[in-house]
């Protein structure tokens, strides 16, 4: 498995501090951010989700823990929206330029708008995906938010 994806060039370049750490994929997971976690040994509220949706049709990265479900009317809210949808997996690789199961906030083919779960906050370290299956990195939540210019709303059911 290769280390180098656009996601840790993405970090490296803008100069934040990260960690990577290796996991056994598995496709069949009912979960895949929960198998993640388990397999890491971390608490399910550390290892983020990435999520692809649409806000009044626009792209944008939704980023929660792994043990929660994303409110669709609090992601409509937290953009100012009127209605929010889960994108279709084709859709969300088209957009990010990653596979589902390995689509990291980081590295996107193009920048969209990006949210992330306040409770994550109150982490020192969190995990994200780092850009391919079975590759997350370990980082501040702060700087995850500084680098994608992301905004910070509770996001969840």
């Amino acid at each position: 498995m290769s280390k180098a994806t656009r996601a840790t060039t993405m970090l490296t370049r803008a100069g934040i501090a990260f960690t990577l750490h290796s996991y056994d994929y598995d496709p069949d997971a009912d979960s895949i951010g929960l198998q993640a976690a388990e397999a890491l040994g971390e608490a399910p509220s550390r290892v983020l989700k990435t999520l692809m949706a649409l806000v009044d049709g626009k792209p944008a990265c939704v980023i929660v823990p792994s043990d929660h479900e994303v409110s669709m009317k609090r992601l409509a809210a937290a953009f100012g929206g009127k209605s929010a949808q889960m994108m279709k997996p084709a859709e969300a690789e088209r957009v990010t330029g990653y596979k589902v199961g390995g689509i990291s906030p980081f590295g996107q083919m193009r920048p969209v708008r990006t949210a992330i779960e306040a409770q994550a906050m109150a982490h020192e370290l969190v995990y994200m995906n780092g850009g391919q299956r079975g590759l997350q990195v370990r980082l501040g939540p702060q700087d995850a938010v500084a680098v994608l210019k992301a905004i910070v709303a509770p996001l969840v059911a």
